[in-house]
């Protein structure tokens, strides 16, 4: 039986993907979850698996075009008996989480619509754009089937829509001036992705922002008393992240607002909390996901965190570790920063940083200073999913939780 494998639903804010790279060509046999394709979405590059057993009939969607949600991208001659199952983003257990695009239909009716041209011509009757590409052709007049795309398998790219306008006498917007000794670095994919999602966000949401500092001079001699014994059994180094990660995971637990999401006329209270752990990379911004994060411990999650970060660094991500994050924490104290305004990912009500652990005089007890090691953590939040009295709520539990580690205690 022949099923058309379409493009999954990696999350709620996703709409598109452009194929990177097929995996497979015409006539390769597959096997259940065998990664198929390269996909370049939003979030991160991903490996889309087979969903049955099968053989590769025909592939639909070129590399280098973009393709939305629930567009075709090949056809499989699945093994008799074979039952396809769903590819899209997890459902979270109490909450009204987004359906899962089915990751196949029965073929019968695509075989008898007619084949696409090809998109990499102009007239040719189909566009190589994103959303945003359309939307600015609109607005300049543009008609894209005029256009020849300068991208990766003839993706029309902003510069030729701003080209096609100027050559017909449309408005474009003006460039900025470039004087001599400047340098021009074109954007890439994910950099304009990063630059469209941040702006979305911060634009869609009255963002507010707290922060609190933790005496957290009881986690960094656990730490230093820990951390060879811990890189040999585990593997990976002990930092101060996964204790952040456990002592956030905890605290969400008990305060539900700041892991939920808006949606015009209700709030959405996530069931599960799956945190999404910011990772820089050559390529951008990535925020993998370590789901059920409040179900792990503190060594847990630093394994799970070291192989998120590697793998994310390397171009290694799967598709199911991008999908499903209900908060984000954000590591900035690894660049030495002291405080941080972050921007929410969007779909989510909130962020957190951990900041660098300093040195600082502090009060102790009958008025003595000590010095003590202390970090700040820094909150942005919507405020129409919650208000200040809730996230400063959430941010004394989490201080309170990163002081009442105790300096000879064992990590579980």
């Amino acid at each position: 039986m022949a099923f058309t494998l379409t493009m999954p639903e990696v999350g709620e804010t996703v709409t598109e993907g452009t194929i990177e790279r097929w995996l497979k060509k015409p006539g390769d046999k597959l096997e259940k979850y065998e990664p198929i394709v390269e996909i370049d979405t939003d979030k991160v590059m991903v490996e889309l698996p087979s969903p049955v057993n099968g053989t590769l009939k025909e592939i639909i969607a070129a590399e280098g075009s973009t393709v939305e949600v629930g567009g075709e991208l090949a056809i499989i001659d699945a093994a008799p008996g074979e039952v396809p199952v769903e590819i899209g983003p997890p459902k979270t257990e109490g909450a009204a989480a987004a359906p899962a695009a089915a990751a196949t239909r029965s073929a019968g009716a695509a075989k008898a619509e007619t084949r696409r041209p090809d998109a990499t011509k102009p007239g040719s009757g189909r566009t190589r754009a994103t959303p945003r590409i359309r939307r600015l052709a609109a607005e300049l007049n543009v008609d894209l089937e005029d256009v020849a795309g300068s991208g990766s398998g003839g993706r029309i790219l902003e510069d030729d829509v701003r080209a096609a306008a100027d050559s017909a006498g449309g408005k474009a917007a003006p460039a900025a001036a470039v004087a001599e000794g400047d340098e021009v670095v074109p954007l890439t994919g994910i950099r304009r992705t990063i630059a469209r999602r941040m702006s979305e966000s911060a634009f869609s949401a009255p963002l507010a922002w707290l922060v609190i500092e933790a005496d957290v001079t009881d986690l960094v001699h656990l730490r230093k008393a820990q951390r060879e014994a811990f890189q040999k059994q585990h593997g990976v180094s002990l930092t101060y992240l996964p204790f952040m990660a456990k002592a956030v995971s905890e605290a969400l637990a008990e305060h539900p607002y700041l892991n939920a999401s808006w949606d015009e006329d209700k709030i959405i209270l996530r069931g599960a909390i799956n945190l999404g752990i910011a990772v820089g990379t050559e390529r951008g911004l990535v925020v993998p996901v370590v789901p059920d994060a409040d179900s792990l411990s503190v060594s847990a999650l630093a394994q799970a965190i070291a192989d998120l970060g590697e793998r994310a660094r390397a171009n290694k991500l799967r598709l199911e570790d991008v999908q499903g994050g209900t908060f984000t924490l954000d590591n900035t104290g690894a660049f030495g920063s002291i405080l941080s305004k972050p921007i929410i990912n969007l779909g989510q009500s909130a962020i957190v940083t951990l900041e660098a652990v300093t040195k600082q005089p502090r009060v102790v007890s009958d008025d003595a200073i000590a010095a003590r090691s202390v970090v700040a953590v820094c909150l942005s939040f919507d405020h129409r999913v919650l208000d200040g009295h809730q996230a400063g709520a959430f941010l004394q539990d989490l201080k309170s939780r990163l002081e009442a580690i105790a300096p000879d205690g064992t990590i579980e």
